[in-house]
Order: structure tokens, then C-alpha cells, then sequence
């Protein structure tokens, strides 16, 4: 699989698929391709990963087109402003992202659910106590709102992560809520109750711009008409 990411701030990742090579992605995703893809919509497999991806905020059903023929080109369309990020998964490498994140994948990718250890984290961190795991091997391409900034924690090393700022962090990473230290700081401030607290080892991948906090900026202005 050879692809290459265009467009900005609305991208799309132009996949080039060999006979009979096939790319799954997420429902709508396909924005253009060669006439010899084939799609087949599946169930990604067991009843149980159908529901998984619904509870994680994806649709149950995927689409896999494969190359029929000859070789294949398909373009795969972000649906927020901001970017695909290209991740090679590896049998050593695993990836926790936000709900809602994954675009396409190979199909030797796995997925499945990840549960935050703590209820209180998924609850109060902003990050939902559910995410996505993703492991096997293969190319991952996750949506990214806004622009994406990383950052490569040594271990022991944290950072403290704004509601809905967290994209993706590697497996081995872990994550946490904390208090805003201050009444004041935590009522007055204007950055919530709650940060995210992400520890490495691994690396971690930041959004600019959650879809929900821009929408919640321009419904100010909406509502003010």
C-alpha cells in the first residue's frame, strides 16, 4: 500500500492499492477512485466488535475496497477541517485514540475496544472512559481535528492535557485525570474542573482544535443573531 495525504484544511489520503490489495475504511469516507475497486460492506467481524465500534462513535459497519484487475487508486476524505494522520502499526507498537478517530486502515490492522482503568478518568477527563485500540500490523490513518502537535514522553515523564486535546498516544503510555489545583483557578478560570494527565513511555499526538470546542465557538455567535 503506497499512499500520499493532500489537501488542507479539509485532507484526503490518496491510497495506491496493487491487484488485489484492499483497504478498509470508515462509512463515507470514499471521496473518489479508479473503476476497478470493488467495495464490500461488512461487519469488520463478531457481533460483539460490530457494537464495539458503535459504543466508541463509529459506525458498525465498514467498507473494504479491494483492487480488481490491475492496480487500484482510492482518495478517502476527512469529515472535520484538520488532518489524517498516518500511523505504521507494528507488532510492537500499539495505539490508544479518541473515539470517532479512525479513517481507514489495512486489514491485517486489528481494533478493538480500550476501557480507561479508572471510570473517573473516561468520566471527567474528557476524553470518554471509552477509546480505541489499535494493534497487528499495517498502515492506521486517523482523523485529527485541527492541527496535529507530538510530543515523546520518557518514562515517568507527564503532561497535562486540556478537555479533548488528546488525539492518540502509543500503548504503553498511561493516563489519568488531576484536579485543578484552586477554587478559584477551577471555578474562575476557565479551563474546567479537570485536566488530563498522559505519563510515558511512548508518544503522544495533540489536536489544536476539537471539533466539539469549535463548535461550541461558533454557537456563540449563532445564537447571538
Amino acid at each position: 500500500m503506497n499512499y500520499e495525504i493532500q489537501g488542507n484544511p479539509y485532507p484526503v489520503v490518496i491510497v495506491n492499492l496493487a491487484n488485489g490489495e484492499s483497504v478498509v475504511c470508515q462509512k463515507g469516507a470514499m471521496t473518489w477512485m479508479t473503476p476497478n475497486m470493488v467495495m464490500q460492506t461488512t461487519g469488520g467481524g463478531s457481533i460483539g466488535k460490530m457494537f464495539g465500534r458503535a459504543i466508541s462513535g463509529e459506525s458498525m459497519f465498514q467498507n473494504v475496497y479491494t483492487a480488481k484487475g490491475g492496480d487500484g487508486l482510492i482518495a478517502l476524505g476527512s469529515s472535520v477541517p484538520g488532518e489524517i494522520m498516518p500511523i505504521e502499526i507494528t507488532p510492537t507498537q500499539t495505539i490508544i485514540a479518541q473515539k470517532s478517530a479512525f479513517l481507514a486502515s489495512s486489514q491485517s490492522v486489528n481494533y478493538e475496544l480500550f476501557f480507561q482503568k479508572r471510570i473517573a478518568t473516561g468520566f471527567f477527563g474528557g476524553e470518554g472512559f471509552i477509546m480505541q485500540k489499535f494493534s497487528g500490523s499495517g498502515m492506521l490513518f486517523l482523523e485529527v481535528d485541527g492541527s496535529v502537535i507530538s510530543y515523546t514522553l520518557a518514562p515517568n515523564q507527564s503532561l497535562l492535557i486540556d478537555t479533548g486535546y488528546l488525539a492518540a498516544m502509543d500503548g504503553t503510555c498511561s493516563i489519568e485525570i488531576e484536579t485543578v489545583k484552586g477554587v478559584g483557578n477551577a471555578l474562575l478560570g476557565g479551563e474546567g474542573l479537570f485536566h488530563t494527565k498522559v505519563t510515558g513511555p511512548g508518544r503522544i499526538w495533540l489536536q489544536t482544535m476539537p471539533v466539539a470546542q469549535m463548535a461550541s465557538s461558533m454557537l456563540k455567535y449563532v445564537s447571538s443573531k
